[in-house]
């Protein structure tokens, strides 16, 4: 019978940088994946390590923090992660939009980004490739980029390299708890003894939590994505549009056409090798990975109406992604109140690649030290703050969507 001092499931980014932090302070770890690593959501998702598509306050206080620590990762990992500091822009097309993301940025800087708005002329000269029709954009130079597989990649041979125990194509079928305290996990590959159990598992986090008796308020919320042929160098680090920030935070401004119901915004980036990523969609459908072609379409003739280049591109391929979506948009971080040694690590939507390092530093230190030595309101980020009957139009909402599994 295999014993480990923390076992890990979930072999995303956030799996492997809670593994990666562990590993690299000493602590004994099991990682478990059931398929392979970056199989999942950090294998279907853009390169966009954005700081402006953050919440102002405490989801853009850790995402700051996050990002900070990726140079260092540049260096450390044995993997190039492709991190570029190459600054970051939210293109703006209506005076509504102006008027929603002047307030936006106002509240980002007083959570400490450097941000500001650029009339029509300054966006142009920055992304020529912009529509001559728009209004502005924002425009953050700490914005920044990196390769999401090969940041997943890069945590889990960092993990393996200090002594990370990793069991690949291995299921998850049970969790044991003695006392009111985690005591093994039960898996396809036999039992393991454990102290503590981290559930990285993104939108399958419910699954595991039901093992241990634990409800979670996770669901999926699909993205499309599609990808051109290379072309020469096009865009100038990553671009949003002030509608993708709307769909995000507040869909119920967009309306009820067919764009609001898909979620449809623009993200924007362009990869080492030329290809451009245009994305994108927030769609409740289940945990349904395929792509639609009136999604597509759909963020095609977006895209389009903002960088009219795009319409002389061709297309290569197209894929899909699920965000792992909790009531709140904030992470489930943090031991769960009712099981001791059960530790939560999931529902990033979609900020988990950069929300990655910061969540694998929190989490290891929770475990190593029973807390965390950043100046970072844990409570806000429990499982408790969800109360029962505070739920009850998330789960009507997720049943009547198809999410279970």
């Amino acid at each position: 019978m295999k014993s480990s001092d923390a076992v890990v499931i979930g072999g995303g980014v956030i799996g492997c940088s809670v593994a990666y932090h562990l590993a690299k302070r000493g602590i004994d770890v099991i990682l478990i994946e059931k398929d392979d690593i970056a199989s999942g959501t950090s294998g279907a998702c853009d390169k966009a390590a954005l700081l402006q598509s953050k919440n102002p306050g405490l989801h853009l206080e850790m995402a700051l923090e996050s990002v900070k620590l990726f140079p260092e990762l540049q260096r450390e990992l044995d993997t190039d992660i492709e991190f570029k500091n190459n600054g970051g822009m939210i293109v703006i097309k209506t005076d509504e939009q102006w008027q929603v993301m002047q307030g936006f940025v106002e509240r980002q800087r007083k959570t400490g980004l450097k941000v500001e708005l650029l009339g029509r002329e300054q966006a142009l000269e920055r992304q020529p490739a912009f529509a001559r029709d728009i209004l502005g954009a924002t425009y953050s130079p700490m914005d920044g980029e990196v390769n999401p597989i090969n940041l997943t990649l890069g945590f889990f041979r960092g993990a393996k390299k200090y002594g990370a125990r990793p069991l690949l194509s291995t299921e998850v079928k049970g969790i044991k708890a003695e006392k009111g305290k985690v005591s093994a996990v039960l898996t396809t590959d036999g039992e393991i003894l454990t102290r503590f159990v981290v559930n990285a598992c993104g939108v399958y986090a419910p699954i595991v939590g039901r093992m241990a008796g634990i409800d979670i308020p996770i669901i999926p919320r699909r993205g499309q994505i599609i990808v051109t042929e290379p072309v020469p160098p096009l865009i100038r680090g990553d671009v949003n549009c002030a509608r993708y920030i709307t769909a995000k935070f507040k869909p119920e401004l967009l309306g009820n056409d067919d764009n609001a119901r898909l979620g449809i915004g623009l993200s924007l980036g362009q990869t080492e090798n030329g290809n451009l990523l245009i994305g994108g969609t927030r769609e409740f459908a289940g945990y349904d990975t395929r792509t639609t072609h009136r999604a597509l379409r759909a963020i095609l003739k977006h895209a389009a109406s903002l960088v009219p280049v795009l319409k002389d591109i061709s297309i290569i391929r197209s894929f899909a992604g699920l965000r792992p979506y909790t009531p709140d948009g904030l992470p489930i971080l943090g031991e769960a109140e009712n099981l001791k040694g059960f530790i939560m690590a999931a529902g990033h939507e979609g900020d988990g690649i950069a929300l990655s390092a910061i969540t694998g530093r929190i989490i290891s230190e929770i475990i190593a030290c029973g807390r965390t030595s950043l100046n970072i309101d844990m409570e806000k980020l429990s499982l408790s703050r969800f109360r029962k009957e505070d739920l009850n139009g998330f789960w009507e909402s997720n049943n009547r969507h198809g999410n279970a599994v």
